[in-house]
């Protein structure tokens, strides 16, 4: 009987030797578990072929950004260590370098006298963090959108992620641009984006003006992410935050139909079960979104003010203005920092069955007293003669002087990236 296999009626039917049917089922098994992996890489490929003219950098020992493993870098808890410094590293650029920064956020120009601040470099117990590699970043964002979304304090994110990419860019192939709530760094080669949306509560609420938003009497309304998430579709990067605002006392009013209703039904929660509600909003926006095999989702966790020296041994009614130094108590942790509220993201997130990666900075800034704008810094309003005579009544301990420490949350953002 002729082989369906044969040409010719004379080849015999042979039959496969031991050898031969290990490796015919070795070669079975790696297609199985690894096969994800190898589409990666051919589509990789495919998209290289279709821009041949582009000179690129291969890091074949980086893993892609989409592949989401869990875990920590190596086995270490990075968000675990101490801050070292470090002089002939940092800071990672001169904030005279770069023009994004908000004049909220240039001390050197403001009059701060001293650079401490910026030579101090995050080490974690038990290894170290792969440096930032801005090339790699880039080549990564090509054709994608990475987005920043939440407050202030994350906007100070997004413009430290640009400070250490932008020099890679010819200066005529870059931009950025603002659009109300939405600020969009165009990387033009690289047809690639990075933007920051404003949202401070993630939810609508009656502070998402982007310019004008300071309201003591705070609002939010439940289940209105729609009304900013329909900004955010199409982000293959998405980096939340949101704290802050929330921080109002024990309670925050929930507006349970529309800010368009001329008689409005306003409750009120405690922060932590508010909270919750936006959490678990963010949550469920996320996985009708993003698709996890394809995008990642970040969540930076609360940044930490310094606002009583009490805290940390101080003077009472003194705060982080004039302070120079770290804070060297391993254990500190500041009253502002509300332990309720990380444990809200805990539960919720535990329950996630989207894959979050948490940005745990909460802990590492916490040692930072030293790192805040304070008194340097454009102002918002003249100074009156009594600020003028107090620099404590109007110093800024909420907000980081760039460079400063939230290059060390890119750095963190980096890791998790590359390396999950």
């Amino acid at each position: 009987m002729k082989s369906p296999l044969s040409s010719s009626s004379s080849i015999r039917k042979t039959r496969l030797s031991p050898y031969l049917f290990t490796l015919l089922a070795f070669i079975f098994v790696v297609a199985v578990l690894y096969g994800e992996d190898f589409r990666c890489i051919v589509s990789q490929l495919e998209l290289n072929s279709e821009r041949p003219h582009v000179k690129r950098t291969v890091f074949v020992e980086k893993l892609p950004f989409a592949i989401w493993r869990g875990g920590e870098v190596e086995g270490c808890d990075v968000f675990s260590g101490r801050w070292v410094r470090d002089e002939s590293n940092r800071p990672l650029y001169e904030e005279s370098e770069c023009p994004y920064i908000q004049p909220q956020l240039t001390c050197q120009k403001h009059g701060r006298p001293e650079k401490e601040y910026q030579y101090w470099r995050w080490q974690p117990h038990g290894c170290s963090l792969p440096s930032f590699n801005a090339t790699l970043m880039l080549e990564s964002l090509r054709g994608k959108r990475m987005m920043f979304v939440g407050d202030s304090l994350n906007r100070g994110q997004y413009v430290s992620m640009i400070c250490l990419l932008h020099r890679l860019i010819p200066e005529e192939a870059k931009s950025m641009e603002t659009f109300d709530s939405l600020t969009v760094f165009t990387a033009k080669e690289y047809n690639a984006t990075i933007e920051f949306y404003w949202a401070p509560f993630l939810l609508e609420s009656n502070s998402d003006d982007a310019v004008i938003h300071r309201v003591s009497d705070r609002i939010v309304r439940r289940g209105s992410i729609n009304k900013h998430g329909k900004h955010w579709k199409g982000v293959d990067i998405m980096v939340f935050n949101t704290y802050l605002w929330w921080m109002t006392g024990l309670k925050m009013k929930i507006l349970q139909g529309s800010f368009d209703d001329e008689a409005r039904e306003i409750v009120e929660l405690s922060t932590e079960d508010a909270y919750r509600m936006a959490m678990k909003s963010m949550l469920r926006w996320v996985r009708k979104n993003m698709d996890p095999k394809k995008t990642r989702v970040f969540f930076t966790s609360m940044s930490p003010t310094h606002a009583k020296s009490i805290d940390w041994g101080g003077e009472q009614g003194r705060n982080c203005y004039n302070e120079t130094t770290l804070i060297e108590d391993p254990n500190y942790w500041g009253s502002d920092a509300r332990k309720s509220v990380m444990q809200v993201i805990g539960e919720v997130f535990r329950k996630s069955k989207f894959p979050i990666t948490f940005l745990n900075i909460t802990q590492l800034s916490n040692y930072r007293k030293d790192a805040h704008t304070a008194i340097y810094k454009k102002q918002w309003s003249p100074l009156t003669p009594e600020q003028l005579a107090n620099p404590v009544s109007y110093a800024d301990c909420v907000h980081w002087c760039l460079p400063g420490l939230q290059d060390t949350w890119n750095e963190l953002l980096f890791a998790k990236l590359f390396y999950p």
